[in-house]
């Protein structure tokens, strides 16, 4: 084999294995966009304020007149003080949004690497609670994923999410960041409450 063929043999060889490369790193790209994707954030709303867990601060939700609250050790309802200092990398729970006797929401919060007021801790996560006997004017306020809640019968959501899983009182899905679950009526079909969650590295131990 002279040196041109030999050059030329070696130039080819060289070209494939680059477009080789270039090929498998689009391919993991794309691989990585699509399970990215997969993670969809679905905002809940009240009365047409939006909540999206991991994003929402306490401070928004007051802002916008919503009022959180949870009980003291002496069982009285307390509002949260926004200006409370809190402590980094840390996952509180109790908190809760009445809207009624029968309509509430328990909600958590947590912190970032640093000490931060109430007020700049982030919804983690969002549980509704909605008994039998809740009152309708209340329940058209509240919405998953855009959906009035009395629009979205346990048959709508599995229509509406295919890839969840499930059954005739529960569909549910489990991702890497975001949990959701919905709860319905096994009679009805309705919905009767909906739980949004993101998942968090912090001090468990700091309630």
């Amino acid at each position: 084999m002279n040196k041109q063929k030999a050059r030329s043999l070696f130039c080819f060889l060289l070209a494939s294995f680059m477009f080789l490369l270039t090929s498998c790193s689009q391919a993991d790209s794309t691989s990585g966009e699509n399970k990215e994707s997969t993670e969809v954030l679905l905002p809940v709303s009240i009365n047409g304020i939006e909540i999206k867990v991991g994003e929402t601060t306490i401070q928004s939700l007051l802002d916008q007149g919503l009022e959180i609250s949870w009980v003291d050790e002496d069982y009285n309802r307390i509002i949260v003080d926004p200006t409370t200092e809190l402590e980094p990398k840390t996952y509180y729970t109790g908190g809760s949004i009445n809207l009624s006797d029968n309509v509430f929401f328990k909600v958590s919060f947590v912190t970032d690497e640093k000490k931060v007021p109430l007020g700049e801790a982030v919804i983690a996560y969002i549980e509704l609670h909605a008994l039998q006997q809740s009152e309708q004017t209340i329940l058209d306020q509240i919405a998953f994923d855009g959906v009035p809640t009395k629009e979205l019968t346990q048959k709508k959501a599995v229509e509406k999410y295919p890839d969840w899983s499930g059954d005739e009182i529960m569909w549910l899905n489990y991702g890497l960041d975001y949990k959701y679950l919905l709860t319905f009526d096994i009679s009805s079909g309705n919905m009767t409450g909906f739980t949004v969650e993101r998942n968090y590295d912090v001090d468990w131990t700091k309630k």
